[in-house]
């Protein structure tokens, strides 16, 4: 004798209460977008790109990155910031997601409030370089230098906003030395201008100028890291020249838009640090000049969030005007 028709439907609506919800239980069934909020060859797609290739073979679905650039980052990130949190956009961006909060006053996103952290994917540090025949070979002999010779020296950055310009404005501070900036479109031509003597010393991401050093073109006075860094052993960091607490290093980090499920965090967590810590990613990374973090979603937080106090408070010091 068949059930009576209610009573058919309340079994099935009980069984379909106890299934998974197919959206998630089958996360991810097609290829996840990581935007990159910057133009196509700078160290945060280098990195996704050291991602997309290793993490589809624990995700097992592409990982696409799509290049969206423009005001400093602003642009895509906004972009990422309002896409559906439901796992298939990402970000992949760096330090900027932090320090554009005290560089802009009116940002298309909220780095805490719009954005699920997963993992800190990879750091390195900033390096300050001269040339070789300036006769300067440290830190304290530079500050000296500039002191000495006030209204002469100026230094040169990938651009205005930058890790990298902030760490030659914290110098400034912390020594109380004072230096023109130049800004530049990159850290390459930042440290081609020191190489061509068109200004005195760059402050510049470590990958950019760690060929020239090697090669012996160009001096490298300390590194902004916490720890020496493992290409160049023989150079002292800013603590170690005697500034204590001087860290200014650049992250690359993984996002998704707030409000993406916690099990699918999970799942991306997972994958992104299996991808990370294989060691063909850790060797690329290491060519790019960066070191492999693979942090959690907690630990990004609390970096982002630092990031932020840190920066708003040193770019108050230096009198930077925020832009609209």
């Amino acid at each position: 004798m068949l059930a009576p028709r209610p009573l058919l439907l309340a079994l099935a609506a009980a069984l379909m209460a106890m299934s998974p919800d197919p959206a998630q239980a089958e996360y991810p069934d097609r290829p996840v977008t990581a935007i990159v909020p910057f133009a196509p060859g700078g160290p945060a797609e280098i990195i996704g790109r050291i991602l997309s290739t290793f993490m589809p073979q624990t995700l097992g679905q592409s990982v696409i990155i799509e290049n969206r650039g423009g005001a400093a980052g602003n642009i895509g990130m906004g972009q990422a910031a309002r896409a559906k949190p439901d796992g298939y956009t990402l970000l992949m961006t760096s330090t900027a997601i932090s320090v554009n909060t005290a560089l802009f006053n009116n940002l298309p996103y909220d780095p805490i409030k719009d954005f699920a952290p997963i993992s800190e994917l990879v750091n390195a540090p900033n390096v300050l370089v001269v040339r070789p025949d300036s006769g300067i070979a440290t830190i304290a002999e530079l500050v000296t230098r500039v002191k000495s010779q006030p209204n002469t020296f100026s230094y040169g950055s990938p651009g205005a906003g930058t890790k990298s310009h902030l760490t030659g404005e914290q110098l400034k501070l912390r020594a109380g030395i004072d230096m023109v900036h130049v800004p530049f479109r990159g850290a390459g031509p930042a440290a081609q201008a020191v190489l061509a003597g068109q200004i005195q010393v760059a402050s510049v991401a470590l990958a950019a100028a760690e060929p020239l050093v090697k090669s012996g073109d160009l001096r490298a006075l300390a590194v902004t890291g916490a720890q020496r860094w493992f290409s160049l052993p023989d150079v002292p960091t800013m603590i170690e020249s005697g500034y204590p607490g001087f860290v200014s290093d650049t992250f690359n980090a993984l996002f998704a838009p707030a409000g993406t499920p916690h099990d699918i965090i999970a799942v991306l967590l997972t994958a992104s640090q299996a991808a990370m810590n294989r060691p063909e990613a850790a060797d690329a990374a290491r060519k790019a000049g960066f070191q492999i973090v693979a942090s959690g979603p907690a630990q990004l937080a609390r970096r982002v969030a630092a990031e932020i106090d840190g920066v708003k408070e040193l770019v108050a010091r230096a009198g930077t005007k925020p832009e609209n």
